[in-house]
C-alpha cells in the first residue's frame, strides 16, 4: 500500500496511490458509505500513522471497493508524506564510502543531527537555493517512517515501530555546514543551518507501507541531476542498519508516530566532485521498491 499527503482545492487530504493515480480517501470514504463526512485520520496522515492497523484497514478496503474520485497525478499538490512530523533525523557518515569521499572518519555510533519541519518538500515540489549559499549539494536516502511509539527500543524489535519508507534528499548547504577550521575546532560543524534551512528535506513520494518492503537493508538507492546519474549504492552498506538506527535514536528521545529518520547517503555527493546545485536543476531520487523522488531547484527572488 502506498499513501501520500496531497492538497486539492486548498484541501489537504490522504491519498492512495493505485495504479499510477490518486485515490481522494476523505471523498472515496463518503461515497462508500454514503456519508456528508469522513473520520478526521483521513486528512491527516501524523493521526492515521498513529492509530495503526485499524487506519490501514479502513484506507485498504476503500482502495478495494471504492470507485473514485481518482486524480491523475499533475491534477493534485503533492505534500510531504508527513507534513507536521514530531521529530525528524538526519545521520552523518552512514556509508563507509560516502566518509572517504568525504574524507570523515566513520562514527563508532550513529551521530543523528536535526532536520525541521519547515525543510519538508513534497514530491514534485522546488528546493530553493537560498541567496546566502553557493555550495547546494544532493543527498539520496532511505526514510524510515515511525509507527509505533518506544523508547529504548532493542534492535531485534525496532522494525515493529515502522510503519513504512519514503525516499528523501538531504538537500546540505556546505558553505554553512563547514565553518572555517577555527570555528569548526571550538564548536564543531554548524548542523542547523547546513541542513534545516527551508526546503532542504524533499520526503516522498508517498509512503510504502513496511509489508512491502521486506528487506530495507538490502534496496537500491540512485540519484540523478539533470538525467545524469551521480549516485548510487545500497543500503546493504549502511554501517549502522535500519534497526540500529532506530534502536540509538530511541536511547534518547521517546520516537513518535509519523517521526521520520534519514538514513544516511551513498557516496557521489556534489562535495566531493566539487559540483553544486543550481537554479533550473532537477533532482530525481529513487529507492528500489519505493519509488521515485523529483524536485526541482529555484533561485530564491
Amino acid at each position: 500500500m502506498k499513501l501520500l499527503t496531497f492538497a486539492k482545492g486548498g484541501v489537504r487530504k490522504v491519498g492512495l496511490f493505485k495504479d499510477g493515480k490518486i485515490l481522494d480517501l476523505p471523498e472515496a470514504y463518503k461515497g462508500v458509505h454514503g456519508t456528508l463526512e469522513a473520520p478526521d485520520f483521513l486528512y491527516d496522515m501524523r493521526k492515521l500513522i498513529a492509530l495503526g492497523d485499524p487506519a490501514l484497514e479502513v484506507a485498504r478496503r476503500l482502495g478495494e471497493a471504492a470507485k473514485g474520485p481518482f486524480y491523475r497525478q499533475g491534477e493534485v499538490t503533492w505534500e510531504p508524506p508527513v507534513p507536521n512530523p514530531e521529530k525528524i533525523f538526519g545521520v552523518a557518515v552512514n556509508y563507509r564510502a560516502h566518509g572517504q569521499e568525504t574524507g570523515l572518519e566513520p562514527p563508532e555510533k550513529p551521530y543523528f543531527f536535526p532536520k525541521f519541519p519547515n525543510a519538508l518538500v513534497g514530491h514534485e515540489g522546488y528546493v530553493i537555493k537560498h541567496k546566502v549559499v553557493q555550495k547546494l549539494d544532493w543527498e539520496v536516502e532511505l526514510v524510515v517512517v515511525v509507527g509505533r511509539p518506544g523508547k529504548y527500543i532493542q534492535p531485534e524489535k525496532a522494525l515493529d515501530h515502522v510503519f513504512g519508507y519514503a525516499v528523501g534528499l538531504d538537500i546540505s548547504m556546505r558553505d554553512w555546514q563547514n565553518p572555517d577550521e577555527k570555528t569548526a575546532r571550538q564548536y564543531g560543524k554548524q548542523w542547523i543551518w547546513g541542513k534545516s534551512m527551508d526546503t532542504a528535506a524533499p520526503v516522498g513520494p508517498y509512503i510504502v507501507a513496511k509489508n512491502e518492503v521486506p528487506d530495507p537493508n538490502n534496496l537500491w538507492l540512485r540519484l540523478w541531476v539533470n538525467g545524469n546519474l551521480e549516485q548510487e549504492g545500497r543500503t546493504s552498506q549502511m554501517i549502522f542498519s535500519v534497526q540500529q538506527l532506530i534502536h540509538w535514536a530511541s536511547q534518547v528521545v521517546t520516537l513518535k508516530p509519523g517521526d521520520l529518520i534519514f538514513t544516511g547517503t551513498p557516496p557521489g555527493v556534489g562535495w566531493a566532485k566539487g559540483k553544486f546545485l543550481k537554479g533550473g536543476d532537477v533532482v530525481e531520487a529513487e529507492v528500489e521498491r519505493i519509488g521515485l523522488l523529483r524536485v526541482y531547484v529555484r533561485e530564491e527572488g
